[in-house]
């Protein structure tokens, strides 16, 4: 029998690999650090190529973050991988500036085919982490090859 810590790792090892495969998470260096039926956290080192012109990280780059938390919190309420974001809606509290981004989420619910869940957007400012968003978005579970 595997224990529930063996299931956490193999779970986290999966996530990793997924957010691995994906160009542009790979291109700014984000992490996976936590995946489980519970909670997900993302981070991302804050540097030049993800700031706009005011020296904050940019919108897109906080509602990415957001958006990749709130997929994987959807998808470990969902049976099987090919999962999309079918709506989110995201508000931005305060400017990101700092260290580093950290995207939290969880799913508020989940069925066979669709799961909703929130996610909070925190930027580290000298180790002091300040929450810069809020969202709040639906998971859809893709068909099978062959489904409609």
């Amino acid at each position: 029998m595997t224990d529930n810590s063996e299931v956490k790792a193999s779970m986290l090892a999966r996530g990793q690999a997924a957010l691995a495969s994906q160009p542009f998470s790979a291109l700014i260096g984000t992490r996976l650090s936590k995946w489980s039926a519970e909670e997900v956290e993302l981070e991302l080192e804050i540097s030049d190529k993800v700031r706009q012109q005011h020296g904050f990280v940019h919108g897109g780059v906080v509602a990415y973050m957001a958006d990749n938390a709130l997929t994987f919190a959807g998808a470990a309420k969902l049976a099987g991988t090919a999962i999309v974001t079918g709506e989110m809606k995201i508000n931005y509290i305060r400017p990101a500036v700092g260290e580093k981004l950290i995207a939290r989420a969880s799913a508020i619910s989940g069925g066979s085919t669709q799961s909703v869940a929130r996610c909070e957007v925190y930027c580290v400012i000298d180790g002091v982490e300040k929450l810069c968003a809020a969202a709040q978005g639906t998971i859809n579970k893709l068909p099978e090859r062959g489904e409609k």
